[in-house]
């Protein structure tokens, strides 16, 4: 069994240098890291919520490029826990955002593997707070995203827009885990459009 989580391991990280390889110049082109999370500003994807306003609370499993549940609904200006654990072997991120904000994120995380501040199933805290370049430090310490080792847990506080203007998704970044299906649809009932 300790051959095969030590295989999967040099997969994981054999496809993951193959992809920065590909990927190095995208990468530190990225811009802010805040730009990925979508946080800076009027966010069309909603704000950090207070936990006086909590309507009700949603767990949040995340398995090996999954996650548990794989979609739910919201009402539009809800605010909503989310209690995330990562049940899997590998870092996760749980990340509330749209496709495209997804996509800059993608390459910010890659970024970190490249710094050596995330390995499969570590996350070294220490280079999360060194310069990146261009002034950019990734301390993934924003309201609408975990990044969470294995074992691990966290919470969130999230208040969704009350008319949402565009489709959005939770999400792993983690290099290879959106490719691989580690995403899922943030529903609204048809009135919030």
């Amino acid at each position: 069994m300790k051959s095969n989580h030590i295989v999967m391991k040099l997969a994981i990280v054999s496809t993951v240098s193959a992809v920065l390889a590909f990927t190095a110049s995208d990468a530190f082109a990225a811009g802010s890291h805040g730009g990925g999370h979508g946080h800076s500003g009027a966010s069309p994807i909603g704000k950090a919520g207070k936990a006086a306003d909590v309507s009700r609370t949603i767990n949040v499993k995340m398995h090996d490029n999954y996650y548990e549940p794989k979609q739910f609904n919201v009402k539009g200006g809800e605010t909503i826990r989310f209690v995330i654990k990562n049940a899997g072997q590998f870092v996760h991120e749980f990340n509330i955002g749209t496709k495209d904000m997804h996509k800059a994120h993608d390459k910010e995380m890659m970024m970190m593997v490249e710094h050596g501040a995330l390995e499969p199933d570590r996350i070294n805290h220490d280079k999360m707070k060194m310069d990146m370049g261009r002034g950019m430090t990734m301390e993934h310490n924003d309201p609408n995203s975990v990044l969470l080792e294995p074992g691990k847990s966290a919470e969130i506080i999230w208040t969704f827009p009350k008319k949402v203007s565009t489709e959005m998704e939770f999400a792993c970044n983690v290099p290879g885990h959106y490719d691989s299906g580690m995403v899922g649809p943030v529903n609204f009932p048809k009135s919030a459009y």
